[in-house]
């Protein structure tokens, strides 16, 4: 019964799954931290251009 609960590997897949989702967040995360303020200059240009039309 030990050998069978240690060669079992479905628990270790389900781990790395949420492993590799969390990794995936915590890049998102980064990127939209750095490319925030630039995308809020992009927004805000649009918005000054169509306020002078």
């Amino acid at each position: 019964m030990l050998t069978r609960f240690l060669k079992e590997e479905e628990g270790a897949t389900a781990i790395e799954y949420g492993l590799i989702a969390s990794l995936i967040a915590v890049a998102i995360v980064s990127v939209l931290l750095t490319l925030g303020p630039q995308l809020e200059a992009v927004f805000q240009s649009v918005q000054d251009s169509l306020a002078t039309e």
